[in-house]
């Protein structure tokens, strides 16, 4: 588009009307001559002969050139006043097609200043034909487009930006998104790594027990890190068997490398001296020195126990506690009971413990179940102030006090289950029991009992529920 400056609006009623005059003021403005027109329009002329020669030129254009009339006229060709690329253009492109179609209209081209600064431009161009039809010059308009580039190239510009932008947006979701899959790869890594170590925290297997029967389940609080529970059941000589059950402060690495201390250290004291309290004072002498006189504190809460099965079907259970739960003996005649053990303080807390112990007797369908405190300190409400609690624990225990330990622990592996987000913290579970006959049970097994499983519970023995929590200072602090 040519530039044009704005006339001034005729007068309000002095335009014509129905034959009259305009005001004669706006008329004045408007008896320009013809080469005034030419010379000062806002577009640029030039006239050429056929071969490019220059032969009219109007003002504007040497205005924008910065080049004088003699320059040009006669004397340069218009390709001449292009760029190279123009140039190159103009000979290969624009000429030929002018003679072919004898006019061509806004050719976006690049003429060059005196200055040697470029001038983006539109340029149209006809050809004046003679009488007899042959060609004699060529008339060609000259619009400058430096606002219209300027205006195209911040398009570009914002265009390239946004694409770029695009991209890096593009990229950086790529990025996000592999560093998604491969911190997942790494998490189900880990989380089969530490399943790995959990288990050799653990017993494989527990062992038969003439006369009785045996059943555990382990809940793991989060794939993510080591529990910190651990049970085992191992014989001492031809006619005791040794057990115990606990869960040491804290979790991961460390908790694991206590987990491994406490579990070898109460199997060579159970062989020295299998006494109930003898070994968990050997134990908190270990974990004392390892520990906490070293500055670093660590204990745990354990249950440790005999058991001398009787050939009347009744099996003698002594046992001893350090700062655990207490155990929960469920009875043939319907009675649901803690077997308390008073006193017991923290294992591996003070360099001297006193620990109490306790002794009952399972009679055939009696049942004695040993848990870690995941269980009665899970929540049944949306605060920590509502736990299952004992109560909870002794009122379930008293509606199944007919069950075979196999059916006990599924029954809880259900209700663990059912706790949901309430479960925060690992949970071991281990029952013994004397079958209801004297005569072992059809489904005792003949050899070793998976310690992981439950028959009628999960195959796996580790679900996994994110979250831990804190135990009563009394208990086991976290």
């Amino acid at each position: 588009m040519c530039r044009t400056d704005s006339l001034p609006e005729p007068p309000e009623g002095n335009h014509r009307r129905g034959g009259e005059d305009v005001d004669p003021a706006f008329t004045a403005l408007l008896e320009d001559s013809v080469e005034d027109l030419y010379d000062s329009a806002p577009c640029g002329y030039l006239s050429t002969l056929m071969d490019g020669t220059v032969a009219k030129v109007n003002g504007t254009l040497l205005d924008w050139l910065g080049l004088r009339r003699a320059d040009l006229v006669g004397r340069r060709r218009f390709a001449d006043l292009l760029t190279v690329g123009g140039r190159m253009y103009h000979e290969t492109h624009f000429a030929p097609l002018l003679r072919m179609q004898g006019e061509l209209r806004g050719v976006a081209l690049e003429m060059k200043t005196a200055e040697g600064r470029r001038i983006p431009v539109l340029v149209s161009s006809s050809v004046k034909h003679g009488s007899e039809g042959e060609p004699l010059l060529i008339r060609t308009t000259v619009v400058d487009a430096s606002d219209r580039r300027a205006y195209e190239e911040e398009l570009l510009r914002r265009r390239q930006d946004a694409e770029r932008a695009r991209e890096e947006a593009e990229r950086t979701r790529a990025e996000a998104e592999e560093a998604r899959r491969q911190a997942e790869a790494d998490r189900e890594r880990l989380a089969d790594a530490l399943a790995v170590l959990q288990k050799s925290l653990l017993p494989d297997t527990l062992p038969a027990v003439p006369g009785l029967e045996t059943a555990v389940h382990y809940h793991a609080a989060s794939p993510d890190q080591l529990g910190g529970d651990f049970y085992d059941l191992f014989a001492i000589d031809g006619g005791r068997w040794a057990f115990f059950l606990g869960d040491v402060c804290g979790k991961g690495p460390q908790a694991a490398a206590l987990t491994s201390l406490t579990r070898y250290t109460l199997r060579a004291a159970a062989q020295h001296d299998p006494e109930p309290r003898a070994a968990l004072t050997a134990l908190n002498s270990a974990l004392h020195e390892r520990y906490t006189a070293g500055g670093d504190p660590r204990y745990c809460t354990c249950v440790f126990g005999i058991l001398e099965p009787g050939g009347d079907g009744r099996t003698t259970v002594r046992l001893a506690s350090g700062g655990h739960p207490p155990a929960l003996v469920l009875r043939a005649d319907g009675r649901a009971e803690f077997l308390h053990t008073p006193g017991g303080l923290l294992v591996g807390a003070l360099p001297t413990a006193p620990f109490t112990s306790a002794t009952t007797t399972l009679a055939p369908g009696d049942t004695l179940l040993l848990y870690t405190d995941g269980l009665t300190e899970a929540r049944t409400g949306p605060t920590r102030h509502t736990l299952f609690g004992e109560d909870g624990l002794l009122a379930f225990a008293a509606e199944h006090t007919s069950a075979a330990p196999r059916t006990l622990i599924a029954a809880l592996a259900e209700l663990l289950r059912g706790l949901g987000d309430g479960l925060d913290d690992d949970t071991a579970l281990f029952a013994i029991g004397a079958p209801a006959s004297e005569a072992p049970s059809s489904e005792a097994p003949s050899s070793e009992v998976p310690a992981s499983q439950a028959p009628g519970s999960p195959a796996s023995a580790f679900e996994a529920r994110p979250g831990d929590s804190a135990h009563p200072a009394t208990r086991h602090p976290r």
